[in-house]
């Protein structure tokens, strides 16, 4: 290499060492920050304030609660029992508690005793039961799709095949009486139907209702239907005609979710279950009661997010212990 090719490359280096050595702080990438601390978690909002201006003392049945409760007319819990996916339950004439639970149906005492139990096959489900005037305990089974009259040594005295056009347990009934008449009045959910069947299991009546849960048969002949995720309670007459009704949205502060159990109280209102499964836990009342006229005042409502989850069904405790209602 000639002189004058080094002294050109000479020159390039202390050319490119100067200009390193010219970069100021800022053409010099950044220092990593250190990372800022995390955001704190939030607190799990505060439940609400229990909204309770019922004022009657009442059986509850909370199906997302697992649990079975009496409540006295301040709302306050005096009595509680384990009870997985419970939807129906009745006070006793002797005070006792007769309650559904998924497999089955038991009678407690205040003190807290299972003194009777039914239980179904595991594949089955039981919704709904109710006491007869004769001490017998009416029981609809999912699954064989019957109903039962069991006596208080579980044996079966009468069963009664249904009919359906659906094969899963879970899809078959949810809320079903023996009427004063002798018949059984049936919620067929997934086959869309209240149905009514004499002694023998002969269909005298279909009552078509989408998603139906169940049906209270007033002294008149009316019948009003609880219609489930339909968002609807309507009152038909023997022709099925629709002669009263409470739509979705109707109610102020009180919209229909999926209606489950209902009753009626001394003064004639319809008391209402209003569960709010299906994605509405927490967003209404769970049972209200409504005038059952054409102003369908709400007069009273248990809405508590505290203690209850989802209310299926209830028992007014001034109400009789009748069959059939």
């Amino acid at each position: 290499m000639n002189a004058s090719r080094l002294m050109t490359l000479a020159a390039s280096v202390v050319a490119v060492a100067a200009l390193a050595a010219g970069l100021s702080a800022a053409d010099k990438p950044a220092a990593a920050k250190p990372a800022a601390n995390p955001p704190a978690k939030t607190a799990p909002k505060p439940a609400k304030e229990p909204v309770l201006t019922i004022g009657r003392a009442m059986l509850l049945a909370d199906y997302g609660g697992d649990k079975v409760y009496r409540i006295d007319k301040a709302g306050n819990v005096t009595w509680e029992m384990p009870a997985p996916g419970t939807q129906d339950i009745w006070m006793l004439p002797d005070g006792n508690v007769m309650y559904t639970y998924n497999k089955g149906v038991r009678i407690a005492t205040p003190d807290k005793k299972v003194i009777w139990e039914y239980t179904t096959d595991p594949h089955n489900e039981i919704h709904t039961c109710q006491p007869l005037p004769d001490g017998k305990v009416m029981i609809a089974e999912s699954g064989p799709m019957r109903i039962i009259e069991v006596d208080r040594d579980l044996k079966i005295v009468k069963e009664v095949k249904l009919t359906t056009n659906c094969k899963g347990a879970h899809g078959q009934m949810r809320n079903a009486r023996k009427l004063d008449n002798g018949n059984y009045l049936v919620g067929q959910y997934t086959d869309g139907v209240v149905r009514e069947y004499d002694p023998t299991g002969k269909i005298v009546r279909d009552i078509p209702q989408k998603m139906a849960f169940g049906g209270l048969r007033l002294a008149n002949g009316n019948t009003i239907l609880a219609c489930g995720d339909a968002h609807l309670i309507s009152e038909v007459d023997p022709q099925g005609k629709v002669v009263w009704q409470i739509t979705e949205n109707e109610l102020p502060g009180n919209p229909l979710r999926f209606i489950g159990g209902l009753r009626l109280a001394p003064n004639g209102n319809l008391i209402v279950a209003n569960w709010g499964g299906h994605s509405h836990v927490g967003q209404q009342p769970q049972v209200f009661e409504v005038t059952h006229d054409e102003q369908k005042k709400v007069v009273g409502v248990i809405h508590d997010d505290v203690h209850f989850k989802t209310i299926s069904g209830m028992f007014v405790l001034d109400e009789p212990a009748k069959a059939g209602k």
